[in-house]
């Protein structure tokens, strides 16, 4: 059996906030030996007090449900650093400017992890006015098809969505420096840095 959350990320969390047993058991308003009997996995906190538990320990109660704390050391907003994220479910294309806990349709998202593009999924670009034809020689069926393409530098991101048995193309503003992306609903993401 998979338990929702368990004692050793309640332990690791607690004693990085520098939180007794019992101060986390007063905190929560449970019994002084409920804390330790969680930790040592021989009981589990009841799915009332997620909330409340994933406050006194100062993360989310996603990031507890995950098992680890994550912050966002973005402070500045760097595009560069930005994260995307697709729902397998929806189909939903979300992004962060850093580290995130996203979800979509209950579903805790990764970040996608780009990778250099192979000869099917190779990226062209050709001025055209003052953008760039971005575009890829690839099937778009309703099985298998570029999703979006997508732009980001320092200080922007444009994404432009893509649909099935329509153009493997779109005109993006590349200006500067930056990286190119571009997502395949059956291979993933692939970018090349400009």
């Amino acid at each position: 059996m998979n338990q929702y959350v368990t004692g050793a990320v309640i332990k690791s969390l607690r004693e990085r906030r520098s939180l007794t047993q019992a101060q986390l058991a007063d905190r929560l308003g449970v019994g002084g030996k409920a804390v330790s009997r969680w930790e040592t996995g021989r009981g589990f906190p009841d799915i009332t007090l997620m909330e409340p538990l994933a406050g006194a320990l100062g993360v989310s109660v996603i990031e507890l449900l995950a098992g680890e704390a994550v912050s966002n050391r973005n402070r500045a907003g760097n595009l560069s650093r930005s994260r995307l994220y697709v729902c397998p479910i929806c189909g939903n294309v979300l992004h962060s400017a850093g580290g995130a806990v996203v979800s979509c349709c209950g579903v805790v998202l990764p970040p996608l992890e780009a990778e250099d593009p192979d000869d099917g999924h190779a990226l062209r670009r050709e001025a055209v006015e003052d953008e760039w034809l971005v575009s890829l020689d690839h099937p778009m069926t309703k099985e298998h098809y570029i999703s979006f393409l997508a732009w980001v530098s320092t200080d922007r991101l444009e994404l432009v969505r893509l649909y099935p048995e329509g153009p493997a193309a779109a005109r993006l503003g590349c200006r500067g420096m930056g990286r190119l992306y571009a997502y395949c609903n059956r291979h993933g993401l692939f970018s090349i840095k400009i």
